[in-house]
């Protein structure tokens, strides 16, 4: 990359230097000069009234052949000794790509003592894995990850690279990209193909959530996305699948790499995660108070489910912010979603409208939460829910 400015439209006028933020910018007999520091972040050259500065960007990355790029790579990204949900979503969703494209599925998972989990990945659709069994990739981090998941892109040129839209998917995937220099689509919550072009179709919301963009990256290979979880469907696991599995050494040391796990401490509040939950009580403003949401907890706890909410109580400090169900939140597809006393933003019912089953608890008839509900309750929360424990521990035997 490199910064140009043209002796003959450079008039010394000084303007450049009032909007460089590093400071950067001297004159020098009517002329401007870029100095060491400079970030090439551009606000020179759209300050420049006589457009004499200039940004020229080399391309860099092997792209200029993308029929050198072919099958679909999955980051089979592990939680607890276990293939993630997302990673088995992602999975399941590249088969049905790699169908279409008559091509290979291949994933990559990194961990120690994990090497049961490829036969797993082979079982929902992979055609080969890639496995990196080794201490020094035994957790995330940035260094070991970034560097192991770049070789194995470089040396098997996948022209799709997939990955869960998770706190390491997503901190990992912007790294990657930018080492592969190729784009990355975030947070998609649909993929599909456009088979005459073969070009990876990335669909995601923009705008809060107000639209829905669907994004392409027809020049650069591989084309990359991370993936929300719940918003793919878990294909079939075939146990009679047949795969390779290649085992290979990760190409960093420990020596290498900058940072050390001291000790993993789990939140002790958190005793479902929602991703997986099966039943979700969800809390919204309609609870007026943060005391309220003892209610939820209740009907969540009878119910063995886990408590979500809106992102209205999270930002009034009611709930922490892991329990927040929506666009900035978790997206999840429980077989069943009780809505309490929430509106329905589409923010909100993008992160959980695919539920198999949706109770709406709201006293406005016209909520939007009922035109995606299964079921709708009108009426006062603080008269329905303390009526639906009382049913539940009767069934129970609580009583």
């Amino acid at each position: 990359m490199e910064i140009i400015v043209n002796k003959t439209k450079c008039t010394g006028c000084s303007i450049c230097i009032k909007h460089c933020p590093f400071n950067v910018i001297t004159i020098d007999n009517r002329l401007a000069i870029i100095g060491e520091g400079c970030t090439y972040c551009g606000a020179c050259v759209t300050a420049c009234p006589f457009q004499a500065i200039t940004i020229t960007k080399e391309e860099k990355g092997p792209h200029t052949d993308l029929s050198q790029y072919k099958g679909i790579m999955v980051f089979g990204e592990v939680r607890d000794k276990k293939l993630a949900s997302v990673a088995i979503e992602l999975v399941s969703k590249a088969r049905e790509l790699a169908n279409q494209l008559k091509t290979k599925v291949t994933t990559v998972i990194l961990g120690e003592k994990v090497g049961d989990l490829a036969e797993e990945a082979i079982y929902y659709g992979s055609d080969k894995v890639l496995l990196y069994d080794d201490p020094v990739v035994k957790e995330y981090r940035n260094d070991s990850y970034s560097k192991v998941l770049t070789d194995a892109i470089n040396d098997h040129k996948p022209e799709i690279v997939l990955m869960g839209a998770t706190s390491i998917g997503r901190a990992l995937a912007s790294r990657v990209a930018a080492r592969i220099y190729t784009g990355l689509t975030a947070d998609c919550t649909e993929l599909d193909m456009d088979m005459e072009r073969k070009i990876l179709l990335q669909t995601r919301p923009a705008f809060g959530g107000n639209i829905m963009a669907t994004i392409e990256c027809p020049n650069y290979r591989p084309q990359m996305s991370t993936v929300r979880p719940k918003v793919m469907k878990k294909g079939k696991r075939d146990e009679k699948r047949k795969g390779e599995i290649i085992k290979l050494k990760p190409g960093i040391k420990e020596s290498e790499i900058r940072t050390k796990i001291k000790e993993i401490i789990k939140s002790g509040t958190i005793t479902v995660n929602l991703e997986e939950a099966e039943i979700i009580v969800s809390g919204g403003r309609g609870l007026h108070q943060p005391e309220n949401f003892k209610l939820i907890n209740e009907l969540a706890s009878l119910l063995g489910g886990a408590v979500g909410a809106s992102r209205a109580t999270v930002d009034a400090g009611w709930i922490e912010h892991f329990h927040q169900v929506g666009q900035t939140g978790k997206t999840v597809a429980p077989k069943l979603y009780i809505a309490v006393g929430i509106s329905g933003a589409i923010q909100h019912l993008a992160g959980m409208q695919t539920s198999d089953i949706i109770i709406a608890i709201n006293k406005d008839p016209e909520a939007p939460i009922f035109n995606v509900a299964t079921y709708g309750i009108v009426g006062d929360l603080f008269e329905v829910v303390p009526a639906l424990i009382k049913s539940i521990k009767k069934i129970k035997g609580m009583d």
